[in-house]
Parts: C-alpha cells; sequence; structure tokens
C-alpha cells in the first residue's frame, strides 16, 4: 500500500510549503504567518513510479488548552497514522527549546523520524545544521521547500528508509476485492456470508469495524482475498480517534484493491458522502460492482424509488454493475463473483494498437473533433499505455485543446465498442512535436514577401 509521510513541526517552519511542493498542487494555504493550518490535510505525491500519502498538520506550539491543544492532537494523530515523519525545524530560528521537545516525543513513537531543516537559503548549509545534531535524530536534511532545493533528495531518502512494501497476506493472492461503504452498512455482514463463516465481527452498531482486514479465500478455483474496511464518513461526524485512524486505511484499501465493492443501504438514501467515496473510487480507477443491501423487505414501490434514485445521483457511474442483494440472507451474494470477474477481465483486459487506431478513427468519422482557433483538432493514432484501469493513450496535435464533452463522446464510446464493463478507461491525450516550430522560412522570402510580411507585421504590433 501506499506509504504514508507526515509533515510535522513547530508553526511556521514552512509543513505546508513542503506539502505543496510534495503534492504537486497548491491545496495547502500558504501565508507568511503561524498558524494557517489546523485540521490535518492529506495529498497524493509521486516518485517516478512510487507514489505516496503525504499529511500536512498544525504547528506544535506546546500549549494543551484551547486552540492550540486541538491542533496538537490533530498533529499526534497524524504522526500514528504515518509510516515515516519529517520534523520540520527553521533555520532562520536556529535549533529551539521547542524543537528539542518535539524530538523527546517522537523518538518514543518508535517511527522512522528524518529530521529537516528548512530555509536554508542564504545560508551554508553545512553551517546551520550542525546544531541540530543535538536533537539526537541523525543527519539532517537541509531543504528550501519554497525553491525546491533539495525537496526530491529528501522524499528519496524517506522512502528508501520504508521497509520492502508487503500486503498484510506478504503478498495478497488472487483477484483484491475491498468492500467499502459508510458505517453500519453491512460490509462485515456480507464479507461474513461471502466466507459462510464468522471471520468478522458483526454488530448493529456504527464503527463496529476499525482496520482494514485481509482474508484469503478460494472459490470454484479462483484465488481471492477480501479486504474488509472500515465505514467512512463525512469528516465533520468523525469524533473518535480510533475512527480517525481508520479513514485512511479504507483509502489505501481502495488503492490496493483490484475490484471495490461498494455496499450502499436501501433503507437509507444516498449521501454526499457515498457520492464522494465513489469519486475517490472513480479518481484510482479501480473496477467497481455497486451493491446494494437491505433489499428484502421492502414493497415494489420503495424498490423503484431507490432504482430511480441510483440512476439520478450516480450517472457518471454507468459502467459500473449493480446487484440487490441481502447480505444478513445470502440473498443475490452469489451473483457477486460473477460482477467481479467481469469486472476485474475487463480491467485487466490488453487491446492492440491497430485495433485501438482503427476504433480510433471510426470514432473521428462519427463525430468529428471540434474547431479550435481556426484549426480542427486531429487524433491520429491509439495504443494501450496500461492496464487496471486500461489506458488509451491517443496521439494527435493541439490534443490540449480537446473539450470535455468530447473527452466524455470518447470515453463512452471506447468502453462500449472494447466491450468493457464495471471498469473505468483512463484515456490520455499526447501531441507530438513540431520539428519546424523553431524555424523561421526569412531565408527562403523573396524580397517582395519580406516587404509584404514588415507591413502585415506592423499591424500585429
Amino acid at each position: 500500500m501506499k506509504p504514508v509521510i507526515a509533515l510535522v513541526g513547530r508553526p511556521n517552519v514552512g509543513k505546508s510549503t513542503l506539502f505543496n511542493r510534495l503534492t504537486r498542487s497548491r491545496d495547502a494555504l500558504v501565508v507568511d504567518q503561524p498558524g494557517m493550518t489546523r485540521d490535518r490535510k492529506y495529498g497524493d505525491g509521486k516518485l517516478g513510479d512510487v507514489p505516496y500519502i503525504v499529511i500536512d498538520t498544525g504547528g506544535l506550539s506546546g500549549e494543551v488548552e484551547g486552540l492550540d491543544g486541538l491542533m496538537a492532537a490533530q498533529s499526534w494523530l497524524a504522526v500514528e497514522e504515518a509510516n515515516i515523519i519529517l520534523f520540520m525545524t527553521d533555520a532562520h530560528d536556529g535549533l529551539t527549546p521547542m524543537d528539542a521537545e518535539i524530538a523527546k516525543r517522537l523518538r518514543n513513537t518508535g517511527k522512522t523520524i528524518i529530521l529537516v531543516v528548512n530555509k536554508i537559503d542564504g545560508f551554508h548549509a553545512e553551517v546551520v545544521v550542525a546544531e541540530f545534531f543535538a536533537l539526537g535524530l541523525g543527519e539532517p536534511q537541509p531543504i528550501a521547500a519554497s525553491q525546491g532545493r533539495g525537496v526530491t533528495a529528501l522524499i528519496q531518502s524517506a522512502l528508501a528508509d520504508l521497509p520492502e512494501s508487503e500486503d498484510e497476506l506478504g503478498a495478497a493472492a488472487g483477484i483484491k476485492i475491498a468492500i467499502v461503504g459508510r458505517p453500519n452498512v453491512g460490509k462485515s455482514t456480507l464479507v461474513n456470508r461471502i466466507l459462510g463463516e464468522e471471520r468478522v465481527v458483526a454488530y448493529d452498531m456504527p464503527g463496529t469495524t476499525r482496520d482494514s482486514i485481509y482474508l484469503p479465500f478460494k472459490r470454484d478455483g479462483q484465488q481471492y482475498t477480501i479486504i474488509d474496511t472500515a465505514g467512512v464518513r463525512r469528516r465533520g461526524k468523525v469524533k473518535e480517534i480510533t475512527e480517525k485512524y481508520s479513514v485512511i486505511k479504507a483509502l489505501q484499501a481502495i488503492q490496493d484493491a483490484n475490484v471495490v465493492i461498494m455496499v450502499l443501504d436501501a433503507q437509507d438514501t444516498i449521501s454526499e458522502q457515498d457520492v464522494t467515496l465513489l469519486g475517490y473510487i472513480m479518481d484510482a480507477g479501480r473496477a467497481l460492482v455497486i451493491s446494494i443491501n437491505k433489499w428484502d423487505g421492502l414493497d415494489e414501490e420503495q424498490k423503484d424509488k431507490i432504482k430511480t434514485e441510483l440512476d439520478y445521483k450516480l450517472p457518471f457511474l454507468s459502467f459500473a454493475k449493480k446487484k440487490y442483494i441481502s447480505a444478513l440472507h445470502g440473498t443475490g451474494v452469489g451473483d457477486l463473483f460473477g460482477y467481479v470477474q467481469t469486472a476485474y477481465a475487463s480491467a485487466m483486459a490488453e487491446f492492440s494498437t491497430p485495433k485501438l487506431t482503427k476504433l480510433l478513427e471510426y470514432l473521428v468519422q462519427q463525430h468529428q473533433p471540434p474547431i479550435v482557433h481556426g484549426h480542427r483538432i486531429k487524433l491520429r493514432y491509439a495504443h494501450q499505455g496500461g492496464k487496471n484501469p486500461p489506458i488509451i493513450v491517443i496521439h494527435g496535435n493541439k490534443t490540449d485543446d480537446v473539450p470535455a464533452s468530447y473527452r466524455r463522446y470518447l470515453f463512452n464510446a471506447f468502453l462500449k465498442r472494447l466491450n468493457l464493463h464495471g471498469t473505468p478507461i483512463r484515456i490520455e491525450f499526447k501531441t507530438g512535436d513540431n520539428p519546424f516550430k523553431d524555424r523561421k522560412n526569412k531565408n527562403n522570402l523573396t524580397r517582395r514577401q519580406q516587404a509584404k510580411r514588415r507591413r502585415m507585421m506592423k499591424h500585429v504590433k
């Protein structure tokens, strides 16, 4: 699963700046004023082919009362969640007593800690970091987060310190299926029904499952691994500390899975949190089966209402299979495996370049790309760029200007024509370099053409 890196330290040492640099975003508010970050903020980053999760935290000021105390609690929760802690200090302030207090507590966590000295721009790095050796956290890493100086070396060092990543099973076997959803929708009951035994605690109370549990089993000769996850609900509703730990585990399980079964409660409405979680699954590119649980006992009018609501609120998931089940009584549960295998086969499908290019030519003939800035976008050929989800790379010119409506047309058309079910696809566009873009043909113009060009340029200027 993705390693988790937490950024901790005093206020205004540059944690949010480094967060934005590591995630290549501007998600964290950066102002030259302490205390701007209060809650934990999560972001995804990538070093080469290695993905990771970064947690930005509020500053640790040493106060235990009021807002500062709540911010500190959030920071220490992030430390508990993380695999690696980047302990940030400030070269301008030097080593402070508060830095020493934080270092003392961090040492007691037993986590891997990397000491970072930020804001070294304008200083001699070796001289500045010398005093920070007194913290006893190994060799300090000098960086200038605002300029990106030393950041790549820092993240390389952080990821190198992690042990070889293995799933909870060592190497999780077969098709990995993550069971996700809000609390108390019947995820653990569904897991027990699939396995045919009481392998996980199922109780009529939200939040029974605390961690992601990996359960291997075999069915009809096929090896599977079920991942039972904690319920994910809106952050404002999360009160218990243990539940705060559980959310990131559930999101990691989605990234680790081949197929996700999203469990909805038929006796409850589709909430904003359900849609948010489905959006996260879509962004992760995972194959998806939507399971509507607690279907037994509903009359026909209620069933029709739920089906209408699903079509209305989840139009972006038209590719996903929907199955109405009762995990408690076992109705429809056996059919889920057919859907899972179909979705997995679609997610891992391979297509030849001639087939994709021929299909692209047909789709362009049926519906031409629009004209942008007086020139029509040309899509020339396509090839497969990856699996789980299938990635289709389309080459052409002016592909940066392809509008969202035409991207949706290609998305739906490729899904239909390639006979893919239960998985999204990703379409990436690449524009070839124009070998003549930097060349000027002034030497080939006649004197009359050069004079005409000069007159035209006067109007342009």
